[in-house]
């Protein structure tokens, strides 16, 4: 396990898992950062990053309908679909905020993130199928009865202490080596986020 510390600015409010979406013109790209939170000083976080599945706060396949805004961490198949390994539902304010797209993502090799509306869904032989559409396109997605569904809440500073697991989104590598966010993401109840 890697020891890390990350500076957090601008804190005076979170999003419980509120994933972020920025581009930083001439800088470097942002990080993301999963772990947990080791010891807190003032505003200087130590986290322990770590790997493996992760889990939120619970949510179902019922809560996931249409016209909902979701994430899709998943794996490609062969057939063009997605096979979701976990599927997060932002709240209604994200839509618009947390930008729309399919994109590579970094939870396991050749995984993909897909940000989108859910536009169908309908029982299938592999599980669940859900349609969603994104600005620039759609996916099929194919929702195992293993795949992880958790929601995100509103959250306050007060859930960052040690102990916490935390994903942070779009953070900026500073001169001396820290970090700066102007977000945190932490699972409640002592759950991981699982993107």
């Amino acid at each position: 396990m890697k020891q890390m510390t990350r500076r957090v600015f601008g804190v005076a409010g979170f999003a419980l898992l509120l994933a972020t979406s920025a581009s930083f013109a001439q800088q470097p790209p942002p990080v993301r950062i999963r772990g947990q939170i080791e010891k807190i000083e003032g505003d200087v976080l130590d986290i322990k990053t770590r790997n493996g599945e992760l889990a939120f706060v619970k949510a179902s396949l019922a809560d996931i309908q249409v016209g909902k805004f979701i994430g899709v961490t998943a794996m490609p198949q062969a057939d063009g679909s997605q096979k979701a390994i976990a599927i997060h539902i932002f709240l209604d304010a994200q839509k618009g905020v947390v930008a729309d797209r399919h994109t590579p993502w970094d939870l396991q090799p050749g995984s993909t993130m897909t940000n989108a509306i859910v536009d169908t869904t309908v029982a299938g032989v592999d599980g669940q199928v859900i349609m969603v559409k994104y600005k620039d396109g759609e996916k099929k997605i194919i929702v195992p009865p293993n795949a992880t569904i958790v929601a995100y809440a509103p959250g306050d500073k007060s859930e960052l202490k040690p102990g916490a697991q935390i994903i942070i989104f779009g953070a900026t590598k500073q001169a001396d080596g820290s970090l700066t966010t102007p977000a945190i993401s932490v699972g409640r109840g002592g759950v991981t986020p699982p993107m």
